[in-house]
Parts: C-alpha cells; structure tokens; sequence
C-alpha cells in the first residue's frame, strides 16, 4: 500500500513498485510538506529509515507561495527496499490541485520504479507543481482599502476589534437625469472618483446567481464591484455572502475542489439628532387660503444665516400646498469605510409633498428609501413628526453610541393608533439605533414632535430632554397671579383669538382638567424615557405649555413651545403669545431663563394662523439635514 498524495488527495498506491516496503518524500523551495500519521501504529523516522508503506501515511503537500513560471515546484516520492538498483520504469499521473487560488493549479507526478529493495530507491514519484493563487479579498479591516485577509472572511463580527467588509446600498442616482436610483440599473453608470462617470456591466444578481470568470493570459486579479440592493428589515439580516470557487470542468457534474467566501453586512440606515450640526434647512412655500407664508420663510432665512446654515426652499410646484415637510421625510445617512452619503427616507403618507424626495432630493451621492403601507393606508402617526432620535445615551452600561431612535404610539396593549409595522419594522431592522416606542396616541395629530424635543449644550452631559409641562405652566401662572398680574392676558396682542386673563384661566375648570390629563400622559412618557434613555431629572426641562381636549383627544391651547427648529445653540421657537408683563411675555421669558444659561439662544416666531392653528408649529414645517456621527456604527454592538 503506498502514500495517499494530499494535493487533492490522490492516492498513489497504485503507481508503488512490487517489492517497495518503504517510501521517503522531499521537496523544493516554497512547497510545505505534512505526513499525517497514527503515532499508534507508525514511528516517526529518524536518520536515514524511511517511512513504512504497510501502514496508513497520508502526504499532504501545500504550496505558500504563488509560481513564477510553470512547473517551478515540485515533490518527490521515492521508495525502498535494496540500496541500489535501475528503474524499472515509470508512469506520469496529472492532478489538480487546491488551495488559495486565483486560477486552476496544474501537478504533475513522475513515477520512477527500481529493482533493488534497499539503498538507493526502487522509484520515484516526482510531483510538478505550479501554484497559482486564487483568493476573494475585500476589505475585511474595514480601513477603506482591499488588503489580503488570512483571518476568517465568512464571519462578520461587530466591535472595535471586529471584522468584516461593509456594502452601501446603492441607492442615490448618479445620472442627472429623472429616473430609479441605480440600483434599479442593471447597466450601471456611476460616479467614479468625482464627477467622471464610470460604466459596470451587472454580472451577478438576483436573476444571475452564478457566473464563470475567464482569466485571460497574464491576468493577475479581477475585480469585482459591489452593490446593495435593499437595506435590513424583517425579511433580510443585512448580511450578503459572496463566493468563488474553483471547478473542475472535466468532470460530470462538475466538481468544486477548493471556494472562497466572503461576508459582507449592508450598511443601515442612521438618522441624526438634533444635537448634531445643520448643513440645510428645507421649508416650504405656500400661499392658499390662510394666506402666505412669506414672513415666516423670512424669520426661517434669519434663522439659517445665523446657524451658517444653508436654506432650501421647496416651490408650491413641488408641494402642492402642503406644508408639513416634516411629515414627510426623515434625513438620515448610510456610511462604509470608503464611502458615505445622505439618504432620505420618505414616509408613506403620500399628501402634496409626496414626490418632493423622489424628484428633487434623490440624485447624485444622495439616497431614497421609502416603505409603503400596501392595504391599510397610513395613519397620522407614519407621519415622520412622530419619528425623532435622541442624542448618544448609555443605559445600565449599555452604550448606544449612535443614539435610540423614538416613535409615538398607543399604550401597551390598547386598541389605538400606532405606526405600521413596515415602519417600524424597517427601523428596528437597522439594528444600531434601537427604538424606543412612547405613548402619542393622546394627542390629536399624535406625534412625539408635540410633547419632546432634544437640545444641545456644551455641557458634560451634552443635551436635554425638554417636555412640555402643563404642570409647569399652570405654577408660573399662580406665581404671576399672586405677583398680582392675574389681569395680564394669554393671547394679548393677537387680532384674531379672545384674550384669557392669567386668573381666567386658573379659574377655567375645564381647561385644569385637560391639563391635568396631558400632564398625566406626558409623565407616563416621561418615565419611559428616563428608564430607556437612561435619563434622570437634571437631564430634562419642563417647558410651560397648555393643552385642550376635544373629542377625546388633546391639542395645544396655545403654540407649542417644545414644537422648535434646533439648529446647533440657535433655536426657533413658537412665539406663544403669553400673558405681557412688565412688557415681556412672561412664558418666554421663563423659557429663555431654562435656556440660555445653557448656552442657546431663543429666537420666537410667529407661526400662529400659518401653522399652529392647522395643529402643527415650526418643526412640522421644517426639516434639517445634519452632520453624520464622528462615531463609526460598525465599531458598536447592537
């Protein structure tokens, strides 16, 4: 019985002379030779014996190193029973061998045979070999580059010390042209380097699972270029394998001796808190029957400039009178270690604005995502005012670097309004900014934009929690009421709303009573989001607000404060009409006093009969996109 050869594991013993009873094998320079053995039954040799043929001895051959010319490698199998003898004759054997390769690696045994059983050998196998690599490599150390990778490329591993290659979603649209993002594009024509234009031919895909690479003469890599399709969600990890394998096309069916594979994750979608810097603020320009909104584009324009914010108007054209640009659309970001763009993600409410983000945000290095509600329809609540994200909070020691994103809904186990579970199943599925569901349902619009909002400050802490407080509202309005101003009026000034005393409105049974219920449903909030931002008290302000009842449901009794454009330190802030004394409005100067001794400067606009009286303020009619996170998502662990 002769060595089973482990270049694809051919066994020799046919080719082993007659009288044989020990065979010995040796090799050139970059070829790495194993005898795997049962130290049981065989004894290592030592000095000039040999390796026994009766028994089990497998001879596995690696080559570390790719062939400069052909047959530049090679093994010898010899054998031994007599000191001296001529061959008897020889055979050739042609194997295929596997490694790491980037084409088929072509060996070729010699088999001598001699007549004398010991001393010189009775024959030699003499294997040629021509290593040629073959290695799928992507950018597995995530540092923006391809580098050979000898760790494990099949597994994707989240962490400051994982590993694994991350794919973006090809989801902006490089040609200037109106059309599909270019993932649609199976002719792709993509930005290459800045504004040159590059073309890839699709050759793999969902309608094309596997495809032959011919390797031209001289060819010493190909490259493949890589493109997502979709973005997590409950029917997809994100995780994407790619492999390469080498076949052996002689055989039927063919035979794969030796695959390589790779893993990539496709990058999720991230928003961005308010506690990041501005690049653009988006408003729309509206003029119907309640009049124009050209002042508050003008205080908008103010705003920006002292932000060094850009300011994007959206046309009538394109929004068809609908001013809530908040609704619909949240901006947000995708990133790989090579690259990183914007992406718009379109809620499904689908009113005036609805072709806003396909036609005039989509384009060049800037994404478009959307999810549509197939059956049902949206509610208020898939409206995108109802989608915020706090800033980077860490809970019990959990660290979430990129921040939890927050929805509103109904309270656990009821019956009400909820955001749809595409929604917030695409949320969830993106896995780095963990969603926290909080109870909106109490309110007539039901968004969380109505009752909280987040702001920066150059403390340690870096941020509050501000909510709105009819409990706070109601104790400044006691304060002034024994200060003796209970004769200053809520809506003074305002032509077009019945002025309210501070002492009427004490003595208003119906609105204490509607107060008091809002302020019940923001304290259940409030406790939800202490437990599940890790917040405590000091890190949330109250800011004074009323709200009333109508059928069953709450609305603000005057415009909502907490309803503000962040723009780093500059806030624009519903002006709230509030009781005048001393010739100030004594809610913003009890807003300004929370405020700005954190560093923020409070503007006040006047968005009364242009938004605050068709139930929504100034963040319903704004929308920001911000700087991505320093911080890199693949570096944490969900």
């Amino acid at each position: 019985m002769g060595p089973t050869l482990g270049v694809g594991w051919e066994d020799t013993a046919g080719d082993v002379p007659r009288d044989a009873k020990a065979f010995g094998v040796s090799g050139s320079s970059g070829v790495e030779i194993f005898i795997v053995y049962d130290p049981k039954r065989v004894t290592e040799p030592t000095g000039k014996t040999h390796w026994p043929l009766d028994a089990k001895v497998d001879v596995v051959v690696s080559v570390n190193r790719a062939s400069k010319d052909l047959n530049d490698l090679k093994v010898k199998v010899s054998y031994f029973e007599q000191p001296e003898g001529d061959a008897l004759g020889h055979s050739v054997l042609y194997l295929t061998g596997v490694g790491r390769l980037r084409a088929p690696m072509f060996l070729q045994v010699k088999v001598s045979y001699f007549e004398q059983p010991e001393g010189d050998a009775l024959g030699h196998s003499v294997l040629y070999l021509t290593g040629i690599d073959v290695s799928l490599d992507v950018d597995t150390g995530r540092t923006g580059k391809v580098k050979r990778s000898g760790g494990d490329k099949k597994t994707w591993r989240w962490g400051p010390e994982g590993y694994g290659a991350v794919l973006l979603v090809n989801c902006d649209r490089d040609s200037r042209k109106f059309g599909d993002p270019d993932l649609a594009n199976s002719q792709l024509v993509s930005l290459d380097g800045g504004n040159s234009l590059a073309d890839y031919k699709q050759v793999l895909g969902p309608r094309h699972l596997t495809y032959e690479v011919e390797r031209q003469p001289g060819e010493r890599e190909v490259r493949f270029y890589v493109e997502g399709l979709t973005f997590p969600d409950t029917d997809f990890s994100g995780l994407v394998s790619l492999s390469v394998s080498l076949v052996d096309t002689k055989t039927f069916p063919q035979a794969s001796l030796f695959t390589d594979t790779v893993t990539f994750r496709v990058a999720p979608w991230i928003m961005t808190p308010n506690t990041q810097p501005p690049l653009e603020l988006y408003v729309c320009s509206v003029v119907d029957s309640h009049g124009s909104n050209e002042k508050f584009l003008d205080d908008m324009s103010y705003l920006a400039s002292k932000a060094n914010c850009k300011l994007v108007v959206c046309p009538q054209i394109d929004n068809r009178n609908d001013r809530w640009i908040q609704d619909e659309m949240e901006f947000g970001y995708i990133e790989a270690p090579h690259k990183s763009f914007p992406v718009v993600f379109d809620s499904p409410r689908n009113r005036g604005l609805k072709d806003f983000p396909y036609k005039r945000v989509l384009g060049p290095d800037f994404g478009y995502v959307t999810r549509e509600i197939l059956y049902t329809g949206p509610s208020s609540l898939d409206s995108f005012g109802n989608l915020d994200v706090s800033p980077p909070v860490t809970v019990g020691g959990v660290e979430y670097p990129l921040g939890r994103i927050v929805v509103g809904g109904s309270l656990p186990k009821s019956s009400g309004r909820r955001m749809s579970k595409v929604v917030w199943n695409f949320l969830r599925a993106q896995q780095v900014q963990a969603p926290v569901q909080l109870y909106s349902d109490w309110l007539s619009v039901g968004h969380v934009d109505e009752f909280m909002t987040f702001v920066p400050t150059s403390d340690q802490k870096g941020f509050r929690l501000l909510l709105a407080s009819p409990r706070a509202c109601l104790k400044l309005f006691r304060e002034k009421s024994e200060e003796g101003y209970g004769e200053a009026a809520q809506f003074d000034g305002l032509k077009y709303e019945d002025k309210r005393t501070i002492n009427e409105m004490l003595a208003d049974r119906q609105l204490q009573s509607d107060s008091r219920y809002a302020q019940k449903c923001i304290d259940w909030n409030r406790d939800v989001l202490k437990q599940e931002l890790g917040l405590v008290e000091s890190d949330i302000i109250d800011i004074p607000q009323l709200f009333s009842v109508r059928d069953s449901y709450a609305e603000a009794f005057f415009p909502d404060m907490v309803n503000m454009l962040v723009l780093g330190t500059h806030l624009g802030i519903p002006k709230p009409f509030g009781p005048i004394i001393n010739g100030r409005c004594c809610l913003e100067e009890q807003v300004r006093s929370l405020l700005e001794p954190l560093g923020l400067h409070c503007t006040f606009i006047d968005d009364y009969l242009s938004y605050h009286e068709l139930l929504g303020e100034i963040h319903c009619g704004t929308n920001v996109r911000r700087k991505p996170f320093p911080f890199k998502w693949w570096n944490m662990v969900p």
